[in-house]
């Protein structure tokens, strides 16, 4: 892979796992958090992201299809687990939950499910490492596949531990409000998961 097709393979990733846009919904699901929880959190987000981008840049389609799964169910599940999250962010149910589960702190760890999987490593982000890992054959090619995407998730990585800089910025109030708004649309992306496999199936035209 040149240097063009580097550049390529991490705007591609960059667009799919959109860094950006993730980072306020980091910011809605951890506000309640301390700043070492909020880093331990993100740090372990990243990390279980890039291990499962890992598995799929080498391995692809057949991990899936090693257990009966493709990757339409795939993205429809992911759509579904996104959809209750979502339920969660707009009816405070993850507030109450906290408040419930106060005296154990390793409850409600969002690191895993949603950001980890499939906010950071979904189906579009799976699709995107086994596609680019599928151009050339050969171990050094993924290689360089999974430095793009690392170089992406430092990205991820770096715009989360900023986040605690912008919570405090909006306060209680801004992050109740941003919390609704994210909720709407984190809702709207499950959806849009849901659709995406339903048409993939070849059950929408």
């Amino acid at each position: 892979m040149d240097s063009a097709g580097l550049i390529t393979a991490f705007v591609t990733l960059f667009v799919i796992i959109d860094p950006v846009g993730l980072t306020p919904l980091f910011i809605a699901l951890t506000h309640e958090m301390d700043a070492t929880r909020r880093r331990a959190i993100a740090l372990r987000a990243c990390l279980i992201a890039f291990a499962i981008l890992a598995l799929f840049a080498f391995f692809g389609e057949a991990v899936l299809g090693f257990i009966g799964i493709s990757m339409p169910a795939f993205r429809i599940a992911g759509g579904i687990l996104l959809l209750l999250t979502a339920l969660d962010m707009l009816f405070e149910r993850r507030t109450k939950r906290r408040e419930d589960q106060a005296d154990d702190d390793d409850h409600d760890d969002p690191s895993v499910f949603p950001i980890a999987i499939p906010l950071i490593a979904g189906p579009g982000s799976i699709a995107t490492v086994i596609l680019l890992s599928s151009q050339h054959s050969g171990v050094t090619h993924t290689l360089l596949v999974l430095g793009v995407a690392l170089a992406v998730l430092g990205v991820v990585l770096g715009l989360f531990l900023m986040g605690g800089l912008l919570a405090k910025a909006l306060g209680k109030t801004g992050i109740n409000v941003a919390t609704r708004l994210l909720g709407m649309l984190l809702a709207a992306l499950a959806v849009q998961f849901v659709l995406e496999g339903l048409r993939d199936f070849g059950l929408m035209g």
